[in-house]
């Protein structure tokens, strides 16, 4: 495979892993929710229902990271080491989770159960929001100049130089604001439908989670909406043949027509989306939601990554200096190195066929209320 090959491979690669992490904030959706509920036994339900899928999560981004860093390193130093207090609070949230659910029941927790009730909200709001944040800088660009040169320089030998603020002006954008509430409620909302096909004996907690999906539904959708209408209304880079960038208008709009392979894959992921929020609120007791919702999501994720990164679109536009903005051209490892890691991709499948048999083996059937008090291990 030519280079040009192994870049489009691995753009890809990172999309998959970027549709399978925001289907599975559904997790970080639920933690959000643990305040909301006042029932001890509704909320001990809620936390060990995703407890069973909580490191599935966290695993995926720490692949995600890793992948992208191994791949694109260009990306992963500017980014991760520029917009660094994003990312730290990113990485904070999801370390609160996972000590969180290791200590929140256990014998001698002197915090109490409340205090890492707090770290599964946070984790769950500020988690999904600050991710949706970071994603969006893929589409409306992020303040950072790049310059090669300054590896020579003895004194300062950083190549990619950020905005004073690090990361802290990526947060409060009214732009990548959209797109952060966004996630959040979708994750809230499939949250609710994972529920509904994963709990089962309690007819009460059931039809909770119906009104849960309706709301955080249409909430997610008028956000997205406005997401939309501004991607495909917003002005973008196209790489020309001198590597320089040439401002166009409208430029995702005209991804979405070249590619109409991916603007296929989009609208059939709405629509599977908004089929799984309409039939699990209408239908007396629909279950299946969860499989709609999550394999849309997939799908709009992927085609949102492929028009960011591909069609000579630079998927990092700097709004400092425009021949800074990153393309899976420019931003690649070397021949070698992607050649060596594709070999090791071979694994992928393997690794997702297992964790699709560890999902089955696990919810084989409904998870209930007796089930967690008698589980040794609930969280």
């Amino acid at each position: 495979m030519a280079l040009e090959h192994l870049q489009i491979y691995w753009w890809l690669l990172i999309s998959v892993l970027g549709a399978l992490l925001v289907f599975l904030l559904f997790v970080q959706g639920g933690q959000s929710m643990i305040l909301c509920t006042r029932n001890p036994l509704e909320r001990n339900l809620i936390i060990n229902s995703i407890g069973k899928k909580w490191e599935l999560t966290f695993t995926t981004l720490v692949v995600f990271g890793g992948a992208f860093f191994a791949s694109f390193p260009l990306f992963y130093s500017t980014s991760f080491g520029g917009a660094y207090w994003l990312w730290m609070l990113i990485l904070f949230t999801f370390v609160g989770q996972a000590v969180s659910f290791q200590y929140r029941r256990k014998a001698g927790n002197i915090y109490g159960t409340s205090f890492y009730d707090w770290l599964l909200m946070i984790n769950g709001v500020l988690g999904c929001f600050l991710l949706g944040v970071a994603v969006s800088m893929f589409f409306f660009g992020a303040e950072f100049s790049v310059k090669m040169g300054n590896i020579l320089d003895t004194g300062a030998p950083v190549i990619s130089q950020w905005a004073p603020s690090h990361g802290f002006e990526a947060i409060f954008c009214w732009k990548n604001w959209i797109l952060g509430i966004a996630v959040v409620f979708l994750a809230r909302m499939q949250a609710a439908l994972y529920f509904m096909n994963n709990v089962g004996d309690d007819d009460h907690f059931f039809n909770l989670n119906k009104r849960r999906v309706l709301v955080n539904g249409v909430i997610f959708v008028i956000f997205f909406l406005v997401f939309v209408a501004m991607l495909l209304m917003a002005d973008g880079y196209r790489t020309t043949g001198d590597h320089s960038f040439l401002l166009e208008p409208n430029r995702y709009l005209v991804n979405f027509i070249e590619m109409w392979w991916c603007l296929v894959m989009f609208l059939v992921g709405v629509v599977m989306v908004l089929y799984a929020v309409l039939r699990s609120s209408v239908s007396e007791h629909y279950t299946k939601g969860i499989w709609w919702s999550g394999i849309g999501t997939v799908l709009v994720v992927l085609a949102l990554f492929f028009v960011a990164g591909y069609n000579d679109t630079p998927y990092y536009p700097s709004l400092t200096d425009a021949s800074s903005s990153l393309t899976i051209q420019n931003s690649s490892s070397t021949y070698f190195t992607l050649k060596v890691m594709s070999f090791v991709s071979i694994l992928i499948p393997v690794v997702v066929a297992y964790i699709a048999y560890v999902w089955y083996k696990m919810d084989r059937g409904q998870f209930t209320p007796e089930e967690m008090e008698n589980d040794s291990h609930s969280y």
